[in-house]
């Protein structure tokens, strides 16, 4: 039973706040609160912020294994968040809606759908609550009200901006960045026009829609939006309380949209919300920068059909798993051909190794391997602020020893044996979230089976049957299958 396994482990986890490991104590005892910023979804979801998720679930998992209670609160930003994260300019969704002559709501629903395929392939667990900013718009304008009245914002034309300047003589803003006030009024970029800010560091709590915006809601001020620092504050307190202990995103987000919620929150309870932010740091694509506008860019989907010129092939969801693991989630990671067919090759060995365990015979003799000390390091790496690195090069030596035992050059009493195939199986399959990898045969089968049911669904789509074409997609997508219809036919994508 895993239940109260966190009271013989003691975790350190990195604190952004104070830039140092600490160790983890909850608010509450056996019990976890934590809010990771969610994506924007005005496009398809970015490798990179795969990542980040990645990094997230992968705690939650080790959090579960160790018996905590855990309330995960991610959300979804559907509102609010501007172009190049500033307070003027466009808003993402309605920009995308503009440009594809469709509703706001219709972008963020098709791009809420991909980023839940997506993820639902790489084996993410969802999140506890999955809350969106426009379905907390009442509370946002409540928390406004609040500042406004302890003297921490202003409204001008309708638009409520929060003063940092006047934060800043009773608080520390700037405290999760290490910035300061005066740094920050120096490499502030002028804005086009005479802006409505007192001074340029403020940010917007809530912006008065222009005529053509298409967002809005009525609030005291105006008709408009709310900021999108705001949202994350009025959700993550909401669900979590006003003090939580973690507090997690990608490290682009540390500024400006970290160090305002902590402004926010601060303003407006006056403590601290949050005990323990963590960051993820970015992905790299072969050395570079990831960026749509260089072409320096691959999505999800096209790793896993190998439908771009940066890879010689596809991969599975669990060897770009594997590959993400093998690195520190507060190191750089750079992405590239070579080293994902490196991981490949890894991930297979470990499989076959996995798949071995279940055919070795046990002897009663003295083991060649001291099993309690191998578990107890594979603990130790996940307790080091979630060193899946060095669990992976643990989990290798034991691949090591598995291998020996079916050459016959080592061997295994029964109850080494047991602890070796259970932790072998937390921590490949519950904490790391791979998946076994498929043999040659079964995939033949698999394959033919699939085959099958594509000429099915060629069949009734010829027949304008669509209601049951689209249920034989849906359906394999469900399973961890995708059809992809492509001018010479269909193909299908495996999970």
């Amino acid at each position: 039973l895993t239940m109260g396994k966190y009271t013989s482990n003691t975790l350190q986890i990195y604190n952004t706040l104070s830039g140092k490991k600490e160790v983890f104590n909850p608010l509450n005892e056996g019990a976890i609160g934590m809010y990771v910023c969610g994506p924007t979804v005005y496009s398809n979801v970015h490798l990179g912020n795969v990542r980040t998720f990645m990094s997230f679930d992968m705690i939650f998992r080790y959090f579960k294994h160790l018996g905590y209670k855990v309330r995960y609160v991610r959300n979804i930003t559907d509102a609010g968040h501007l172009e190049n994260d500033a307070d003027q300019g466009e808003d993402r969704i309605a920009k995308k809606a503009r440009l594809e002559q469709i509703e706001p709501m219709e972008v963020v629903q098709r791009y809420t759908v991909d980023f839940h395929n997506i993820l639902s392939i790489f084996n993410f667990l969802p999140p506890s609550i999955e809350p969106t900013a426009t379905g907390h718009i009442v509370e946002q304008i409540e928390i406004i009200k609040s500042i406004i009245d302890k003297g921490y914002a202003y409204e001008a034309n309708g638009s409520i901006y929060f003063d940092v300047i006047k934060y800043n003589e009773s608080h520390d803003y700037g405290i999760l960045s290490g910035r300061n006030i005066e740094d920050m009024a120096h490499n502030t970029r002028a804005l086009d026009g005479q802006s409505d800010k007192k001074n340029p560091q403020d940010f917007a709590l809530w912006k008065k829609a222009e005529p053509k915006h298409i967002m809005r809601w009525p609030s005291p001020w105006s008709d408009g939006f709310p900021g999108w620092h705001l949202e994350c504050t009025a959700m993550s307190t909401k669900y979590l309380g006003e003090s939580f202990d973690i507090h997690g995103g990608g490290m682009d987000l540390k500024f400006p949209h970290h160090e305002c919620e902590i402004a926010q929150a601060k303003a407006w309870h006056n403590h601290s919300p949050v005990n323990y932010w963590m960051h993820a740091n970015m992905l790299t694509l072969n050395g570079q920068k990831m960026a749509k506008s260089t072409g320096n860019n691959i999505l999800p989907s096209e790793i896993l059909n190998g439908d771009t010129d940066k890879l010689t092939k596809g991969f599975s969801p669990s060897v770009v798993r594997f590959f993400m693991m093998q690195a520190h989630y507060r190191s750089i990671l750079d992405f590239s051909n070579d080293a994902l067919l490196a991981s490949e090759k890894g991930f297979l060995k470990l499989m076959e190794a996995v798949t071995s365990l279940s055919k070795i015979e046990a002897t009663e003799v003295v083991n060649d391997f001291d099993v309690i000390k191998w578990k107890s390091n594979c603990y130790a790496a996940m307790n080091d602020d979630f060193n899946t690195p060095i669990l992976i090069a643990e989990l290798f030596s034991a691949v090591k020893y598995i291998n020996q035992i079916k050459d016959n050059k080592a061997s295994i009493n029964n109850s080494s044996l047991a602890v070796l195939t259970e932790t072998m199986q937390q921590f490949v399959f519950d904490i790391l979230g791979l998946k076994t990898a498929v043999s040659n045969d079964q995939n033949h089968k698999l394959g033919e089976t699939i085959e099958l049911l594509i000429k099915m669904r060629n069949e009734a789509r010829a027949q304008k049957d669509f209601a049951l074409s689209d249920k034989i997609r849906d359906e394999l997508i469900g399973i961890g299958i995708q059809l992809k219809d492509g001018k010479d036919g269909t193909t299908f994508l495996l999970d």
